[in-house]
């Protein structure tokens, strides 16, 4: 049985031994120092419309990460911030109204009812009918790529500054976020056998158990922190495909990323271990289970260095 060949030891670079949280440093925003907004200002909307952004005093951010809303209290418009998305979970953002319902979808009638002046969002999240209700209505709204890459976190950001009138805050925004990134690149060990990791999307109330492959987002923090990411290793051809245990023995992962709520979700690390093929993986049979909040894995927004240290950190005890 392939099982069978599955190695027990981990890479000599890893001092994980059992299951462990990915905790960031700071578990609330910090703002760049405030920039006056330069208004009006018209910006190429991702959609492919020019857009004409007035007024910054009432702010509506939301996509399926949580991203947009992080940046802009990152650029210190936190106060200006009307409505959110449910992922935009720090604690300044706290009392902000959510107007997403369901989880992930807008609801044009509660964006309406807080009189925004711009709406900031993107494709990841819909109805795909309600920004266009409300540009319809007189709202602004700006669209910015959905994309959730490392490499282009200071894009994103710069974007949204642009939108807002605060290029120079985006700038040092970026070279924070930027600096914050290297530093935690240099803790993962080099010239050594990498760690053989994976992500698991799990949500056991749902009944959705998927395993990370190419541009699933994970990947590119598996890297970031030295190791291999075994979806991609393996030859999958898609962000997320259905967990089998064929291809959690053929991947061998040495650690297991989750998050944190799905693990939750799952009964916990025992839950998952009982997932089929989990627990014969060298990850399951140490219990090296990493989980990491929902809002910091994948939204590559301004505190992304800061959740590539935490990992780190659990792994090679940086």
């Amino acid at each position: 049985m392939a099982g069978s060949t599955v190695p027990t030891s981990p890479p000599a670079t890893l001092t994980l031994d059992g299951p462990a949280t990915a905790r960031i440093a700071h578990e609330d925003v910090r703002p760049v120092d405030p920039v006056t907004p330069r208004l009006p200002v018209t910006v190429d909307s991702f959609d492919g419309e020019a857009v004409t952004v007035s007024s910054v005093d009432r702010i509506v951010a939301v996509d399926l990460y949580g991203t947009l809303g992080e940046i802009v209290f990152s650029l210190g418009l936190g106060d200006d911030v009307v409505g959110r998305d449910s992922s935009t979970g720090f604690p300044s953002a706290a009392d902000v109204p959510v107007v997403t319902s369901g989880g992930h979808d807008l609801n044009a009638e509660a964006i309406l009812d807080l009189n925004p002046t711009v709406v900031l969002t993107d494709t990841s999240i819909g109805p795909p009918e309600v920004p266009q209700q409300l540009r319809a209505a007189g709202v602004p709204v700006v669209f910015f790529d959905p994309t959730r890459t490392l490499d282009g976190v200071p894009d994103q950001i710069r974007a949204v500054a642009a939108a807002l009138g605060v290029p120079p805050a985006g700038d040092a925004l970026v070279d924070r976020v930027t600096g914050e990134i290297d530093a935690a690149r240099a803790l993962a060990p080099t010239g050594s056998s990498a760690p053989r990791i994976t992500f698991l999307y799990v949500r056991g109330t749902a009944g959705v158990y998927l395993m990370a492959g190419p541009d699933s987002g994970a990947d590119a923090m598996i890297r970031a922190v030295g190791g291999v990411d075994v979806g991609t290793d393996i030859g999958l051809d898609q962000p997320f495909v259905p967990i089998t245990s064929e291809a959690l023995l053929n991947a061998r992962p040495d650690v297991i990323l989750v998050l944190s709520k799905g693990l939750d979700s799952v009964g916990g690390v025992d839950g998952l271990l009982r997932i089929p093929g989990v627990g014969l993986t060298p990850a399951g049979e140490h219990r090296r289970i990493v989980d990491v909040d929902d809002t910091d894995l994948l939204s590559f927004g301004p505190r992304v260095g800061e959740t590539i240290t935490a990992l780190a950190s659990v792994l090679y005890g940086s």
